[in-house]
């Protein structure tokens, strides 16, 4: 049992870990490379970015579902090191 949780937690944090770097990475771009009012005005880069910016939002989406599936599979350790400090009985 405790194998399969162990095994959880590690594809989570992978999975995490890949989703942030996709956000990091599409932010930037959009950011940097593909910027708002800038002289690209063209139909090829105002879809580039539109597309970008959706890939950068359903990253997050999933990002922030990943971050809660993270911390329900720690509940026991957040319950024992709170209880350890004082703050629950």
């Amino acid at each position: 049992m405790g194998n399969d949780r162990s095994n959880m937690r590690w594809a989570v944090n992978v999975i995490s870990c890949i989703l942030f770097v996709i956000l990091g990475l599409t932010g930037l771009l959009n950011w940097w490379v593909i910027p708002r009012g800038s002289s690209l005005s063209s139909g090829f880069w105002i879809s580039t970015r539109h597309f970008v910016r959706d890939v950068h939002e359903w990253t997050a989406l999933l990002f922030i579902i990943c971050i809660v599936v993270h911390l329900l599979l720690h509940v026991p350790y957040i319950k024992a090191n709170l209880k350890k400090q004082g703050w629950i009985k």
